[in-house]
């Protein structure tokens, strides 16, 4: 085989569309913009939720009822795995889990999930423990505290 013996697979390469080629090429005339109108003009677009002018969907349904997602507490959660990057007798706390970029992004507090093993003994202060992970952490003789309470705004 040689370089002038390579080809693309069948089916790799389309050929373009030629739009505005005659009639004869099954994209003339109108060149797939259908009749005239506002979708027909060069440089024209309508924005995907405009109904030509009949009140919205998205405002014809009314906005009823209560929704608690606004209010859930939402948590970072970081693996018991992770943690084993930590010193043995560290104090681990969100400040040390953020600057080791275990936690990033905007929460309530940081959660501690069981997955994986932990090798070494640690004080982790937390807002919330996995059951798997508090029983994990302390079967080495490490301690969970509760971290305190962020306000929410």
């Amino acid at each position: 085989m040689r370089l002038h013996d390579l080809k693309p697979r069948p089916g790799a390469k389309h050929r373009r569309k030629r739009l505005g080629a005659g009639e004869s090429s099954g994209h003339g005339k109108t060149s797939g913009r259908g009749g005239k109108g506002q979708t027909a003009r060069s440089g024209s677009s309508i924005r995907p939720t405009f109904e030509g002018g009949q009140m919205p969907l998205i405002r014809r349904i009314p906005k009823r009822g209560f929704n608690n997602a606004r209010f859930a507490t939402r948590y970072l959660t970081v693996n018991l795995e992770a943690l084993n990057r930590f010193e043995d007798g560290a104090r681990v706390d969100e400040a040390l889990l953020r600057q080791s970029g275990l936690a990033r992004g905007k929460a309530d507090g940081i959660k501690i999930l069981g997955n994986g093993e932990l090798k070494k003994k640690l004080t982790v202060v937390a807002s919330a423990f996995s059951a798997s992970a508090r029983a994990k952490i302390e079967a080495l003789g490490g301690v969970c505290e509760k971290a305190a309470a962020a306000a929410k705004a």
